[in-house]
């Protein structure tokens, strides 16, 4: 394999030393030092964006492969008007009652597991996933938490300490047991195989094993339902259950964090955890939400909350303002109107099927992942999975007009997740671009 563990904010990006710097970019680097994150060996300055395109300066229009935040479409008409109604006509916080939050609530939880009758929401999916570990150590009376090797899941001081891949140097705290992303093995896809499953529900319990050991016990397993950080595990269904019932047997709740795969990503189903057949504890959501308007939220038990709110209050002064409520309805409805769930599937069998002709017509290209519009492909060269043929094939689908990212450990995954509104032309328009760029070799 060439190179090692790679931090995730390193994978696809920008170094600052590595070239001249134009006016624009030492303009963001001088306003935001060593916390600026710019993509690509050349920053590309974005005006303009809409459906599944985006739009520089100089007028050259991408194909975005990569932002799956504005999840049903860039610019949507529909969040537009309902965004640009609601902030003509009241945005306060969260002290009052407001019709339009309530009604957003409402058209959510009928979304969710219907034990799930408390919402709490929040600005970002960090805030979502530090209070869910919050409320889950207040259920539990535990401290530990179970996540896998290369997890990210915010950057809040208490959700970085479980993000590994968010760290530079050092290691995760002694309350944080880590476990491998799922291992796919001998006979994957054999169409009954349960060996990942099993698998990895065996290394979530000796994780567990381990944090009762140190005497922290589990207060939770946390896990993104795909792995997308890890270089995105969907298969096969029902992975996850084994690993689920091994953190309630030691006393932990199951935290699923559907802040890339929830809205109906996956096409098989509306959240990634119905793949598997588990009922969270707790469900934790945000990017899509609001298909750019930032917002998230937290799903809990009642009773799981109030046992958090008898010794810490929460209040979140912008978290379900009326605002971002009227953006996240908006949204629930563009999904349900445009079928973008089922053309997520229909999107995704297309990439798929296309992936497996450029595989064998190229050895670069190694297992392929997921299911949806929320793919991950392996990148390997020789000696294992290639980091640097991966950054090149990321780079060259830019010179294509292509937007894509990395995943994985290695950072040799080419993470794929479109808006939901792909169509058929934009698929094949992508799989051109690959080919083209695959062909020069890498």
């Amino acid at each position: 394999m060439t190179g090692g563990k790679r931090q995730i904010l390193d994978m696809n990006a920008f170094d600052p030393g590595a070239a001249a710097q134009s006016p624009p970019v030492a303009r963001r680097l001088g306003n935001l030092g060593a916390a600026s994150v710019l993509f690509y060996r050349e920053p590309i300055e974005m005006v303009a964006a809409e459906g599944a395109w985006m739009q520089a300066r100089d007028g050259r229009r991408y194909l975005d492969f990569y932002n799956n935040v504005p999840s049903v479409g860039h610019s949507h008409p529909a969040v537009v008007a309902a965004v640009t109604d609601q902030i003509a006509r009241l945005n306060t916080n969260t002290r009052y009652v407001v019709g339009v939050v309530d009604d957003y609530l409402d058209a959510l939880k009928a979304r969710l597991p219907e034990t799930l009758a408390n919402v709490v929401m929040t600005c970002s999916g960090s805030e979502a996933n530090d209070l869910a570990i919050r409320v889950a150590r207040a259920v539990t009376g535990a401290r530990g938490v179970i996540v896998t090797e290369t997890a990210y899941h915010g950057n809040t001081d208490l959700v970085t300490a479980v993000s590994p891949s968010a760290l530079k140097r050092g290691d995760v705290p002694d309350w944080v047991a880590l476990v491998p992303a799922p291992d796919m093995g001998p006979g994957y896809g054999s169409g009954s195989d349960t060996g990942p499953a099993d698998r990895f529900g065996a290394e979530v319990a000796r994780a567990a094993a381990d944090l009762a050991a140190r005497g922290h016990g589990v207060a939770a397993f946390l896990a993104d339902s795909i792995f997308s950080s890890d270089g995105v595990y969907a298969d096969p269904p029902g992975l996850l259950a084994p690993a689920v019932a091994a953190a309630r047997a030691a006393g932990g709740l199951f935290i699923a964090d559907e802040v890339q795969p929830g809205f109906g990503r996956t096409g098989a189903s509306f959240w990634g955890f119905e793949r598997h057949g588990v009922t969270p504890d707790i469900v934790t959501m945000g990017k899509p939400m609001g298909n750019g308007f930032p917002m998230a939220a937290m799903a809990a038990r009642p009773d799981h909350l109030a046992a958090f709110c008898r010794d810490t209050g929460y209040f979140n002064t912008f978290g379900g303002n009326p605002v971002a409520a009227a953006a996240g309805h908006a949204v629930l409805r563009v999904i349900s109107a445009e079928g973008l769930q089922d053309n997520a599937l229909r999107a995704g069998d297309r990439l798929k099927a296309g992936l497996a002709r450029l595989a064998e017509a190229h050895e670069v290209i190694g297992d392929r992942r997921g299911v949806g519009l929320f793919l991950g492909v392996d990148i390997r060269g020789p000696a294992g999975p290639d980091a640097g043929a991966t950054t090149r094939i990321i780079n060259g689908l830019r010179d294509e007009g292509v937007l894509i990212g990395a995943a994985g450990k290695w950072g040799a995954t080419l993470k794929i997740r479109p808006p939901l509104c792909l169509t058929a032309d934009e698929v094949d328009l992508f799989l051109d671009a690959l080919g083209r760029v695959l062909a020069k070799g890498v």
